[in-house]
């Protein structure tokens, strides 16, 4: 077999898959605490923890590895349109990284997230008037739009390729020509994120209002907007 023979290749590094998995958690549990203030510390702890992801991706977007890189996958609306049109034709273009449509979504979801996270720390400090916490709401659902039609575009695209992507995004392996492979994983990274992560939970655990402590709890879990 040739070097250019289709085999299985490391697409997606170590801190993509992990930061992308982290993102999804830390969205669902925080959507999922939206309205409960008993979970409020969670809803919260969450929120920072998705803004921070998504600061760690903006800066790995620009020196992390191949497919990583935003000026691998972002491309202009004729790039998007022309790959759509290919998905209506059954003649889907394939991409090793994220296509064009794909990388739609996931700009989308960065700027939702960050919006966010920006309004949920102004709302939850009390920094601003109350209509931002009306924005963060609105962010919030458009995200769950987005990311339902992400969620269409993965299984259109999985289709129509005869690929897994979810499960490439576990694993980091698609198939392609073996010079087109990623070199290194940086698993260091990923774990350097793990315990970025845990170690802010469990600081955000220590300041929990103990139980009994009807003041603290007020104080601690007071939703202002």
């Amino acid at each position: 077999m040739s070097e250019a023979s289709p085999q299985k290749i490391r697409i997606w590094d170590a801190p993509v898959r992990v930061f992308h998995w982290l993102l999804v958690l830390s969205f669902a549990g925080a959507y999922l605490t939206a309205e409960s203030e008993r979970w409020r510390l969670v809803h919260v702890t969450l929120g920072y923890t998705l803004g921070g992801l998504l600061v760690f991706r903006l800066v790995w977007g620009v020196i992390g590895t191949r497919y990583a890189r935003f000026s691998n996958f972002v491309r202009g609306p004729a790039a998007v349109l022309q790959y759509l049109n290919s998905i209506k034709a059954k003649q889907p273009e394939h991409h090793l990284g994220h296509n064009p449509a794909g990388a739609v979504a996931i700009v989308l979801l960065m700027l939702l997230g960050l919006g966010i996270a920006a309004t949920g720390y102004i709302t939850y400090n009390d920094l601003g008037p109350g209509w931002v916490g009306e924005v963060h709401d609105l962010l919030a659902n458009a995200m769950v739009v987005v990311i339902i039609g992400h969620l269409v575009g993965v299984v259109t695209a999985s289709l129509q390729h005869k690929e897994n992507l979810v499960r490439s995004m576990v694993t980091g392996f698609k198939t392609g020509a073996a010079d087109q492979g990623i070199r290194r994983t940086w698993t260091v990274v990923a774990v350097a994120i793990v315990m970025a992560v845990l170690g802010f939970w469990w600081l955000q655990w220590q300041s929990a209002p103990k139980l009994g402590d009807t003041a603290q709890v007020s104080a601690q879990f007071g939703y202002h907007g």
